[in-house]
């Protein structure tokens, strides 16, 4: 596989009073002027801050694998990881960034995928149920949520990833709050009528990020994910 510098992503700050800091790159190969799909990564809580640069740390926790996937298969798609801060990620600073990006990038907005690990996991869940009908997909890794308000959301297309013996966020019971593990997630999607794809590791632990994004499929699964109903504007991001 090829390896992308952190220089090759540039720096960015959405427009607003948010002033959201986020990393992007195009891979190339696009062609006759088409839009391309999005994909956005939810750092987790260590990499928290606003110097722009520590999303970026352990190759974007191994989200960045994707971009070298794109580029080994001439793919085209475009990248981004916004940076957040006290381990939580408002789904309102999401939103200005899918909106501040759409600006500035070719980006098809019926197929904006959601990934993020650990905090970022419960990150792209929240975003997720704030606008149900808005993004095309979602990939969580070692993340946690309340069962409540995944209704809405069941039949959004999802991957989810978590390791059996994870010692930070239990698989099953999150941090025995409210917010329940992947597998538990799962279950209820899954009773509510949703079909999930759910990829667990038995013996590993919470650190999964690299094997995940290495798997064979994920990208291309991702960006053929498309939104059946009219693309979304976030006009009213502030207020939610």
């Amino acid at each position: 596989m090829l390896a992308v510098d952190n220089a090759a992503l540039g720096k960015y700050w959405t427009d607003d009073a948010l002033r959201v800091p986020y990393r992007a790159i195009v891979t190339p190969g696009r062609e006759n002027d088409e839009l391309l799909p999005l994909v956005i990564f939810l750092h987790g809580d260590w990499q928290d801050g606003t110097d722009n640069e520590s999303q970026l740390g352990g190759y974007g926790n191994g989200s960045m694998e994707l971009i070298d996937r794109a580029l080994h298969n001439h793919v085209p798609f475009v990248y981004i990881a916004p940076e957040t801060t006290n381990a939580y990620w408002p789904p309102a600073r999401v939103a200005a960034v899918v909106r501040d990006a759409s600006r500035r990038f070719p980006i098809d907005r019926r197929r904006v995928i959601l990934t993020g690990i650990s905090d970022g996991a419960t990150g792209v869940w929240d975003t997720l149920k704030t606008w149900p009908a808005c993004f095309a997909a979602g990939v969580p890794m070692s993340g946690m949520t309340e069962t409540s308000g995944l209704a809405p959301i069941a039949s959004v297309p999802q991957w989810v990833f978590h390791g059996g013996k994870d010692n930070d966020t239990d698989v099953e019971k999150g941090y025995d709050g409210e917010m329940v593990g992947s597998r538990a997630v799962v279950r209820a999607l899954r009773a509510m009528g949703g079909r999930p794809i759910y990829t667990e590791y038995p013996e590993e632990m919470h650190v999964i990020w690299h094997r995940a994004y290495a798997t064979p499929g994920l990208l291309g699964w991702m960006l053929d994910q498309r939104l059946r109903g009219r693309p979304c504007d976030f006009a009213d991001y502030m207020a939610r």
